[in-house]
């Protein structure tokens, strides 16, 4: 088997400690386990897989993209077993246990100074430079290429539906890209269509308004990596998401710490958010529900930013 070959088929972990004390079964999906370490292997394989489909990925090609991290490790990863070259541009923003990973799995990393999506040197724009003026280059443009939400409708969300022997009343899931919230959400509802979809969004991002009030108003501010947007992506447009919930950083940071000490998981912020979501979904339902979420990477890559007691103070987070 190859690295393409294991992705997926991730176990769908119960939260038992959580689930005893809700009276509700809260299950994980371990897409940390992937062999990336995250969800964005699903992305970027099936992007990778689309390109080559397409021809715009051919033989000794460069993959290009603009990325928080973790679809950038899984497409340099992809690009090593399939024998592309990989540049990745990222913001400085982020935590430097992804930068150095992306290092080591060998892509060419351009850490991009943090700017808004509407500044022309964001991270996002810069990478679809490199890629238009580079001979053999795919951009994978994650965000607008919904090969990227297909993965999941394929995979991800096909997967819970068959762990849960279809037992399942609500789905919950923070965005990004929006493609695991879309392509999951799409899936289930096509086997059950009562099956509650929600999305769990950050502070600082537009999704829950636009979710609940059909407006791209974002309120607040996060300091958590990769999740949240302030604008409506190709993936997440016409995702059947039935509402939306909020969480702060502190609520998310929270959960993984407690995840953690009490459940023996070790994942990072979104994960946390995604749990937290998933829990007032729960309290919502009757006894017994069973509500799903996604684990979406593994708290290693945040041993500087949330697992770290200098960097919490900093950011005034107290207690965790």
């Amino acid at each position: 088997m190859s690295f393409s070959d294991t992705v997926g088929a991730t176990p769908l972990i119960e939260l038992r400690a959580l689930s005893r004390e809700l009276g509700r079964r809260i299950l994980g999906k371990a897409e940390f386990l992937n062999p990336g370490g995250s969800v964005k292997d699903r992305a970027a394989r099936g992007m990778v897989d689309d390109a080559e489909t397409r021809g715009a990925l051919k033989p000794g090609g460069t993959i290009v993209e603009g990325t928080a991290g973790n679809t950038g490790i899984a497409l340099a990863l992809v690009a090593d077993e399939r024998g592309y070259t990989c540049v990745i541009c990222i913001p400085d923003d982020q935590s430097p246990e992804k930068i150095d990973l992306l290092r080591v799995c060998g892509a060419d990393v351009r850490v991009i100074p943090a700017v808004a999506f509407t500044n022309p040197e964001n991270y996002y724009h810069v990478a679809r430079r490199i890629a238009e003026a580079m001979p053999g280059a795919f951009w994978a443009n994650q965000f607008e290429n919904t090969a990227n939400r297909r993965a999941h409708e394929l995979t991800t969300g096909p997967e819970i539906w068959e762990q849960t022997g279809g037992r399942i009343d609500a789905f919950v899931a923070a965005a990004g890209t929006g493609g695991t919230v879309a392509g999951t959400s799409i899936a289930l509802k096509a086997r059950n269509d009562k099956i509650l979809t929600v999305l769990c969004d950050p502070m600082g991002s537009s999704l829950y308004n636009y979710v609940n009030n059909g407006k791209l108003e974002p309120e607040g501010d996060s300091d958590l990596e990769g999740i949240g947007i302030k604008r409506l992506t190709a993936n997440f447009e016409g995702a059947p998401i039935d509402r939306a919930i909020r969480a702060t950083d502190a609520q998310a940071i929270e959960m993984a710490h407690w995840l953690l000490g009490h459940e023996g998981i070790f994942v990072g912020g979104s994960s946390g958010l995604n749990v937290f979501g998933a829990v007032q979904i729960a309290k919502e339902l009757p006894e017994g529900s069973t509500v799903v979420t996604i684990l979406c990477d593994g708290g290693q890559r945040y041993l500087s930013r949330i697992f770290n007691d200098a960097w919490l103070r900093e950011q005034g987070f107290t207690q965790t």
